[in-house]
């Protein structure tokens, strides 16, 4: 890639209020540059503009943090449009099936064909370290603004280190040992190490505790869009899940459970509305109207699909008289066949107002996360009665397991149906579980033990050697 130098003249800074603008357009520039081939070629500019100087401004800096959500939104691993992991880990596992044509952005995921010069995983991770980057920008920049008052000061820290934190969760997960970026320094990112996902985990844990301790209780906006205490709660509770510190987990869950002030049930038909009380961290639509790509992805209103439709294996899991089922898939028929489509978001054309928002994470989770944690510490009274909280709210009866692999079973069960078309928790369960072998061979075509981990994009391992080796079996 080729570096760009913005040079804003000075004079474009003596009016505070005329320049606003111009401060914000050159920090887009700087740290939002779609051009970048790979992470390690994004540099600061060379410019008499300062990073610190940009954050100087509580509007400019905002704007800055907002804009690291509109990339999240839109680019990368939690887009909800067809290259996101939602779409593609569904096709990846049993969640999906691709009815796309050999062009579909979809169909090596759904043949578990994937290779190291794949675009949409290149795509994946250089969007990612993208936002990882900026992540950086914000966290630097703040912590050298001068006039920032410590309130927002805080909040931006908090939100960025959370931002970071998430990134790097999912990048470990699809891709093991990955390189832990915490500074926007060229030099240092040019051949970044990848380094074991514990140590990942354990540096994710450290910037989620930093969050925590910045991060209001409360929201700073009613819609919850930007990140509080609670959600980086969340997100450790989950962290800790995976890298199996049960009473952590449980802990960390329990803390957000209890928090009813902010978080309370709500009907399955108001789950994924954007005013959810379940809501605990959601991404909003770029403009007044527009709903989520996630409606836009998965809709379909005549078959066969365009793109994918729900897997029968999927629609078979769901017992009689689930209200998931009901509320959240929807039967598509030409007459001849039928197919379902994921209806958690119902909305896939704009409406007058936003009714829709992206949920990243919800109460749900927190309850699935603490039944398994509990499960595991061999109280299984108490993880029976966090699956049952899922299971009546779903108008489903109390489990009938009782023994501590029966639970750790209907957990997952549970989890499946919750969660299908959700950012890749399935693939992620199964796979944490160490069921994705025994659940996928025979079922997906051309899977094998490979498939566990998406291979390092050829094009990173070309200008780093130091993210060599290649991930097994690419």
């Amino acid at each position: 890639m080729k570096i760009i130098n913005y040079t804003i003249p000075l004079h474009l800074f003596t009016n505070r209020s005329h320049n606003k603008k111009w401060i914000l357009l050159l920090i887009l520039q700087t740290c939002f540059l779609n051009s970048c081939d790979s992470f390690v070629e994004v540099d600061l500019p060379n410019s008499q503009l300062t990073s610190s100087a940009v954050f100087e401004d509580k509007a400019t800096a905002n704007a800055a943090m907002v804009d690291i959500y509109n990339k999240i939104r839109d680019n990368g691993l939690l887009t909800g449009t067809s290259s996101g992991i939602s779409n593609q880990l569904g096709n990846y596992t049993d969640e999906l099936t691709c009815y796309g044509t050999t062009a579909s952005v979809s169909i090596d995921f759904y043949n578990n064909a994937l290779v190291a010069t794949n675009s949409n995983i290149s795509g994946v991770w250089n969007s990612s370290y993208n936002q990882i980057y900026c992540a950086n920008s914000v966290l630097e920049g703040v912590k050298n603004a001068v006039a920032l008052p410590t309130s927002d000061r805080n909040q931006l820290t908090g939100e960025a280190l959370f931002v970071r934190a998430l990134i790097h969760f999912y990048l470990t997960n699809l891709f093991g040992d990955i390189p832990f970026i915490t500074t926007t320094d060229y030099k240092q990112n040019s051949s970044p190490k990848r380094i074991p996902q514990m140590e990942v985990y354990d540096k994710i844990k450290t910037d989620l505790a930093q969050a925590i301790e910045l991060l209001p209780e409360s929201y700073i906006s009613t819609e919850k869009v930007r990140p509080n205490k609670y959600a980086a709660i969340a997100l450790l509770a989950r962290v800790d899940l995976y890298s199996e510190n049960w009473k952590e987990a449980a802990e960390n869950a329990t803390k957000v459970i209890n928090k009813t002030a902010l978080y309370q049930w709500t009907t399955l038909n108001k789950v994924f509305l954007k005013q959810s009380t379940t809501t605990i961290w959601q991404l909003m639509p770029s403009v007044k109207g527009k709903n989520t790509f996630e409606g836009e992805t998965f809709i379909f209103t005549a078959g066969p699909p365009p793109l994918t439709a729900l897997s029968p294996s999927l629609m078979n899991a769901f017992s009689a008289g689930d209200l998931r089922k009901s509320f959240w898939t929807k039967a598509v028929s030409n007459g001849t066949n039928t197919w379902y489509h994921a209806y958690k978001y119902k909305e896939f054309q704009n409406t007058t107002t936003s009714l829709e928002y992206s949920i990243v994470l919800r109460l749900a989770e927190q309850y699935l996360i603490r039944a398994e944690a509990k499960a595991h510490l061999n109280d299984a009274v108490g993880a029976a009665q966090d699956l049952n909280t899922i299971r009546n709210q779903a108008g489903l009866a109390n489990t009938t397991a009782t023994t501590t692999n029966e639970i750790l079973e209907a957990v997952l069960q549970e989890r499946r149906l919750e969660f299908f078309t959700e950012f890749g928790h399935r693939f992620f369960d199964l796979k944490r579980t160490n069921k994705l072998d025994s659940t996928l061979s025979g079922v997906k075509l051309g899977w094998d033990a490979k498939d566990k981990l998406w291979p390092i994009p050829a094009t990173e391992l070309a200008v780093n050697p130091n993210l060599q080796p290649q991930n097994f079996g690419y």
